[in-house]
């Protein structure tokens, strides 16, 4: 099949099959005047050469109609070619140990042509298009820890594209018509386009993990301390893909803990499919097995038809029973609880066998025994039953019997008598009590209960108040925080009694504004509870400290929960659940709340426009989000969406928010302004009720702000969580997770511009520098920065951003940045004497002496020396060669030097003279 230059070439089978060569069926390209063609695919059969006839009309067709001239397409094609085929060859490297030649060889060549140190690490490499303008040129992604790099050298033309990740504000797939897989890669100042990626969706996701891990880099300094040992294996690796192995466990790792809500420390061993016997409708369900250090856990297939959590520390006895030609493989499991789980169709049993082995073996009091066919576990073990409370045994401050809340929840001890007990509610109470007893008799109770649909169906209608505490703990993964380390709660109870922060400031003026309105923090009681967890919890995570709507939450877990309790279910939600919610600039909540604005265009679009519009999204989304409903909706109704929310996650938080958007369409669309909108949400919100609260309705202060003259409508809570699932349950926590990723970049970025935009009006007034040359040299003194903790020493450099610090003194240089910069920026070109000048301005900067100086003195300097009159410039020349001649001199009067400063006329006047005549040896500038 020849072809002419209508046709672009390149398919993934090209020339890499043996039989190309003979093969009966090709597709050529050759131009109309030229006598040479090139091979572009080969197929044995007319169905396989159409195959890759369709894949090159369906991806290829379109670009050759960019170029002008036959010898550039020609060119084009054959660097296309060489790069699929140097792409099908680099990827079938063998997974060895070592090297291999070909990675090592980009690895090198990248740090050549794009000036990159040796601690700067390759993730991988992809043959691709950069398309400048309309012509796209046919080259070399280099993808690495800290850098998007683009290399390409055709038709005698060569580009060169270096970005740092921090910089990307955004990335997207397929973005337009024109190209057809297709990466545009957004930052402040440009839009690039890559396109024609053998494998475009491995690239785009690898895109994503790199830059959303600079964005955790710019929110917080741990992140650089974690992510700059990438990868981390146990013995050092040379592999090829070392680093996108590690990145791809990562997020492998992030999805397993996310899906069973488990600690953020562990990390998934692997998967293997298998399997479940499930005795409550007498089945073998097919799904996947997960191992990892502490918990062996199970999915279905079908969602929501069974989930499953066993951990390790619960476990008895495994055992291996005879394969059959219908349950081959199989391994039952039994639990402390007398719980026993039949798995089947197992490839890796004896691995799976081993593995609780092995962790029984490194646990105090639990021998193996047996032929090791079986291991058991005495039921007299210490963690055969779950510890006692932390607090149950603390001395003084802390026994169970001064302080009531260590073994009980605020709402034990504050339930007023009431005739709902005896009443319909009462009756509707305990009906729900018994669902749940039944439920646990069929499905299990505790941590290993077999987790499924029916389980929903009754978190979905309310969960009894008896039950509340110990439901949240077991759905939100708290529990098993909590039994893995006792007491620890009461060791940050007595480390942080009587000390005193910005944070204990923050906590105490919000304790009486926490719940005020329920008789449980009307007392010191239920006060000294709340303090103490608040406070506990500002000392274990001080990047966190206290946020507002930390109390609202806290106060509500303490209804139904003890201190330790409580303490354990604030970390799931702070550090799991809503993650970079309650730090100082509520990222968290924000990323959400994009999320939230795409779902309303996507499902709502009528309203969304108008929604923008107003303004209104931001303002309701953070009193919903941060507060999970509890500050804008009645005690009794908000409390069964925390239920919902514990079970189901942030998803379910999206979709009521959703469906309460729906129930107020038509009057939203006819708002005027925000202020009214936000009266018929609050409104709409104060008169959601909970007809089954057994508790007495508790005064709602939010409905004072927001009562009207008609008598309001009254909506039943749990119609309107029937409303969202019916409506909206078609949201998928995977996808919530992805567009988290979209999210964060956006927000983190806009919050990096506010950052310079406040940078630059605190040192506006008093510099030389325009606004647009103030924001440019923040750019640049925030790369050397970052640049410090990528290469320099990572440590000394992170740990120095002060996040709780204004944003003018968050990064800060040292001398030798500081040289960098003066370098490639001073206007006096000293020659060998540069390094001596910029370390003598640097130390002249640095007012405080801590060896480090904020942007402010930086610019100061920089002004000095490109805005400075004459004198100003000869003032700063003489401080910096008065502190070589005489370091006892700290500040000179260029007007009226006396004797009375130590220095005769005659000797200043020397002295000036020397400065100008060494100043003007030094340099070529003139004043």
């Amino acid at each position: 099949h020849n072809r002419n230059t209508g046709l672009l070439v390149g398919t993934l089978d090209v020339v890499l099959d043996s039989s190309a060569r003979v093969a009966p069926y090709r597709i050529l390209h050759q131009t109309q005047d030229s006598q040479v063609y090139w091979a572009v695919a080969c197929g044995s059969s007319r169905k396989e050469i159409t195959k890759h006839w369709e894949w090159l009309e369906n991806n290829l067709l379109q670009t050759l109609s960019i170029f002008d001239n036959e010898e550039d397409i020609t060119t084009f094609v054959k660097g296309k070619i060489h790069g699929i085929i140097a792409e099908e060859n680099k990827n079938q490297q063998p997974q060895s140990e070592e090297d291999p030649g070909k990675f090592k060889e980009a690895e090198l060549k990248m740090r050549k042509q794009f000036g990159m140190p040796e601690v700067e690490k390759l993730v991988n490499y992809y043959s691709c298009s950069y398309w400048k303008g309309r012509v796209p040129r046919q080259g070399w992604l280099y993808l690495t820890v800290n850098h998007l790099c683009f290399y390409s050298f055709l038709l005698g033309k060569e580009v060169t594209l270096v970005i740092q990740w921090v910089d990307v504000t955004q990335l997207e797939k397929n973005a337009t018509l024109l190209f057809p897989e297709c990466i545009k890669v957004s930052t402040r100042d440009s839009e690039l386009y890559f396109s024609m990626f053998l494998n475009i969706n491995e690239t785009f996701k690898l895109m994503e993990q790199l830059a959303n891990i600079a964005m955790r880099q710019l929110l917080d300094n741990e992140s650089f301390l974690q992510d700059k040992s990438l990868p981390k294996p146990r013995k050092p690796l040379k592999n090829i893909s070392a680093l996108k192995r590690d990145l791809d466990a990562r997020a492998k790792n992030e999805c397993y803990r996310a899906t069973f809500r488990l600690p953020k420390d562990e990390c998934l061993d692997g998967h293997t499919d298998c399997t479940l016997w499930t005795p409550f409708n007498k089945m073998h369900i097919p799904g996947q097995m997960f191992v990892s250090n502490n918990y062996i856990c199970f999915a279905s297939k079908a969602e929501e038809a069974c989930h499953l959590i066993i951990p390790l520390r619960e476990v008895t006895i495994v055992e291996k029973a005879d394969s059959s030609s219908v349950l081959p493989s199989p391994l039952s499991i039994s639990t402390k609880s007398k719980m026993t789980f039949f798995f089947a169709n197992l490839r890796d049993r004896d691995f799976l066998v081993q593995r609780i082995s092995d962790f029984l073996q490194r646990t105090p009091s639990k021998k193996p025994c047996g032929s090791g066919r079986s291991i058991f576990l005495p039921s007299s073990s210490p963690l055969a039953v779950s510890p006692p409370s932390a607090l149950n045994n603390r001395p003084v401050n802390f026994c169970a019997g001064e302080v009531p809340t260590a073994s009980q929840g605020l709402l034990k001890l504050f339930r007023r008598n009431s005739e709902e007990l005896l009443g319909p509610k009462g009756a509707k109470e305990k009906m729900k009590e018994e669902s749940w007893n039944i439920h646990f008799f069929e499905y299990g109770r505790g941590m290993c209960m077999y987790r499924t649909a029916k389980t929903r169906e009754l978190v979905q209608k309310g969960i009894p108040e008896n039950l509340r505490g110990e439901l949240w703990l077991l759905f939100s993964g708290a529990w098993n925080e909590m039994v893995t380390h006792p007491g620890y709660y009461g060791d940050l109870v007595e480390k942080s009694m009587g000390k005193y922060n910005l944070a204990t400031e923050e906590i105490e003026r919000d304790l009486h504004r926490s719940m005020p309105e329920h008789p449980a923090f009307q007392n010191e009681l239920g006060i000294a509870a709340l303090r103490r967890v608040l406070t506990a919890y500002a000392f274990r995570n001080p990047t966190i400290g206290y946020c507002q709507a930390m109390n609202i939450v806290t106060s509500v877990l303490l209804l139904y929960c003890n201190e330790e309790e409580a303490f354990w279910l604030l970390v799931a939600l702070c550090e799991r659940m809503l993650p970079d919610y309650y730090n100082t600039r509520v990222v968290g909540a924000l990323v959400d709340q994009g999320i939230f604005e795409e779902l309303t265009r996507e499902y709502l679009p009528q309203l969304s426009e108008k929604m923008q519009e107003l303004g209104v999204i931001s303002t309701i989304s953070l009193s919903w989000f941060l507060t999970l409903f509890l500050s804008v909706m009645p005690f009794e109704s908000a409390v069964v969406i925390v239920d919902c929310f514990f079970y189901e996650g942030i998803k379910f938080i999206l979709q009521v928010s959703l469906a309460i958007l729906d129930a107020n369409m038509e009057k939203l669309l006819q708002c005027c302004d925000e202020g009214e909108a936000m009266t018929i949400l609050g409104r709409y919100l104060d008169n959601v009720v909970n007809r089954q609260s057994v508790s007495p309705p508790i005064p709602h202060l939010h409905a004072l702000l927001t009562s009207g003259d008609d008598p309001p409508l009254e909506i039943d809570i749990f119609d309107l969580i029937k409303t969202s699932y019916e409506k909206f349950s078609n949201l998928k926590a995977d996808d919530i997770e992805q567009m988290r990723f979209k999210q964060r970049l956006k927000v983190i970025q806009s919050l990096e511009d506010t950052a310079k935009k406040s940078v630059v009006r605190a040192v506006s007034s008093d510099i030389g520098f325009s606004i647009e040359e103030l924001e440019e040299l923040y750019v640049v003194f925030k790369a050397k920065y970052l640049m410090s903790c990528y290469w320099g020493n990572n440590r000394a450099a992170a740990a120095r951003r002060d996040q709780s610090l204004p944003y003018l003194e968050q990064y800060r240089i040292d001398m030798e940045q500081f040289k960098e910069l003066f370098i490639s920026l001073t206007p006096w070109s000293c020659g060998a004497h540069t390094p001596v000048l910029a370390g003598r301005l640097f130390r002249l900067l640095d007012e405080n002496r801590d060896s480090l100086i904020n942007f402010k003195e930086f610019v100061t300097g920089m002004s000095g020396m490109y805005h400075g009159d004459l004198t100003d410039k000869l003032k700063i020349l003489y401080k910096l060669h008065l502190e070589h001649v005489s370091p006892f001199v700290s500040e000179l009067d260029f007007c009226l030097p006396c004797e009375s400063q130590g220095q005769s006329m005659d000797y200043v006047h020397t002295l000036s003279m020397a400065v100008m005549l060494i100043f003007s040896a030094s340099t070529n500038m003139l004043f």
